[in-house]
């Protein structure tokens, strides 16, 4: 497909897009620091369960009340089963199961980071043409996700090698998300992507829920956790999700993948103020390289 086939949005919807991408950038920032204090008292894959069929409920009740819930049509399917098996099912489950390897604050790095898979992926598949200016947004930005990450600390320690599947699991999350945006940009749905988070959610719940009970057989969330699941089920993921998508469909792969980089360095801030993750120069000039990527990837 030539690159004269997917020219840049229009300004209209490049502004649309840039303010889904803003509620997608609040939510997800805090989700991973919120979901790290519920694991205390819940188990990683019936809190995702939890997080699926909460969101899936929400919106039906409300496109119910509007009077929108109505069984998907043929050519909704393709977005739905990307959404559900790969940005939400998929996703959840990888990202929940690395919790157990890797802190918060670096959990919303690489969940985030879908430039290093949107970038290529659109060149190749979507034909989209990208210029020096966003190139080089696309690399002061992961020059800031590797500050975040601290490297040298994952190498500088006995032991600390044995988070590597946690972090292997965080980048195939990403990776599924990236061909999710994919799909629903080569395979727009029909209908307005908000109806179809029901099933999109059905589909993640029947896909999660056979994973919770073969690993995690006497797991659950406890009363203390409650609160956090709510939160993250019924107000982050399904109003998060769907600027997410949003946001993918309208912005260009590299704004959006640039842009997504914002939800980590949010992420590491909240961590660090509310958990007690290590503040210090490396969110300050990682955050500050994240920022600057934005605005170069804006302007290219």
């Amino acid at each position: 497909m030539s690159a004269a086939a997917n020219p840049a949005p229009p300004m209209a919807t490049r502004l649309q897009g840039l303010r889904y991408l803003a509620v997608s950038v609040v939510l997800f920032g805090g989700v991973w620091p919120i979901t790290k204090v519920a694991l205390a008292h819940a188990t990683p894959l019936w809190f995702a369960l939890n997080r699926c069929v909460m969101a899936g409920a929400v919106t039906a009740l409300l496109l119910a009340a509007l009077g929108r819930l109505r069984w998907p049509v043929r050519g909704d399917w393709p977005c739905i089963l990307a959404i559900g098996l790969l940005q939400l099912g998929g996703f959840f489950a990888l990202t929940h199961i690395a919790l157990s390897w890797v802190p918060a604050g670096r959990m919303a790095i690489l969940t985030n980071v879908t430039v290093f898979w949107l970038i290529p992926l659109s060149v190749w598949v979507l034909g989209e043409r990208v210029s020096r200016m966003q190139w080089l947004a696309a690399a002061v930005g992961l020059v800031g996700v590797g500050i975040l990450m601290q490297p040298w600390t994952m190498l500088g320690a006995a032991g600390s090698l044995d988070a590597l599947p946690g972090y292997a699991m965080l980048l195939a999350s990403s990776l599924a998300w990236s061909i999710a945006i994919l799909v629903t940009r080569r395979l727009p749905p029909r209908r307005p992507v908000l109806d179809l988070l029901p099933w999109c959610f059905g589909v993640a719940t029947l896909l999660v829920l056979p994973l919770a009970l073969l690993r995690e057989p006497g797991g659950g969330i406890e009363g203390p956790s409650w609160p956090h699941a709510a939160f993250v089920g019924a107000v982050a993921a399904p109003i998060g999700t769907w600027s997410t998508i949003e946001a993918g469909r309208r912005l260009s792969g590299i704004l959006a993948s640039v842009g997504f980089l914002v939800v980590p360095a949010l992420g590491v801030l909240i961590s660090n103020l509310w958990l007690g993750e290590a503040l210090g120069w490396d969110v300050l000039a990682g955050g500050g390289l994240i920022a600057v990527s934005v605005v170069l990837a804006a302007r290219g």
